[in-house]
């Protein structure tokens, strides 16, 4: 479509593919070179989310439906499913739940010399947390 001397058009993408350009950028137009025989680019996006500069990449259900998305917003910032709840770093959790076992411990300890002195007895049993189990080791990041 010619528009003010300018060509304006639709914008397609790859199926599941939600993105927007900056204003500024170039948009690339195609046709082919045999008469008859169309080619598919990309499919329109009739449901866009993505803001300028932003990048949703989704998956439907046999029915339509949303099933799951990844969206790199343009603030820096990651959806991966929702924005409900936090993804952690997992070796910075372990290495804090490891100094807080060690320093309960030795409160414990301090808590066992201290009923030792006023002729009670008291045994610390060894302080352990584990979250080994929720590591994610499919999904890296910084």
């Amino acid at each position: 479509m010619i528009q003010f001397g300018a060509k304006t058009a639709d914008e397609s993408a790859p199926f599941g593919d939600d993105s927007s350009p900056l204003s500024n950028m170039i948009a690339v137009y195609a046709d082919t070179g045999e008469i008859g025989e169309p080619v598919i680019i990309g499919y329109l996006n009739e449901m866009q989310l993505a803001k300028p500069g932003e990048k949703r990449l989704y998956s439907l259900k046999s029915d339509g439906s949303l099933s799951f998305y990844a969206w790199l917003h343009n603030d820096g910032t990651m959806e991966l499913g929702g924005k409900v709840d936090n993804l952690v770093r997992y070796i910075p959790l372990s290495t804090g739940l490891a100094k807080h076992n060690t320093e309960l411990s030795a409160e414990l300890a301090k808590i066992s010399l201290a009923i030792g002195s006023l002729g009670g007895s008291y045994t610390p049993g060894a302080v352990t947390m584990d979250v080994s189990g929720s590591k994610i080791n499919e999904i890296k990041t910084l």
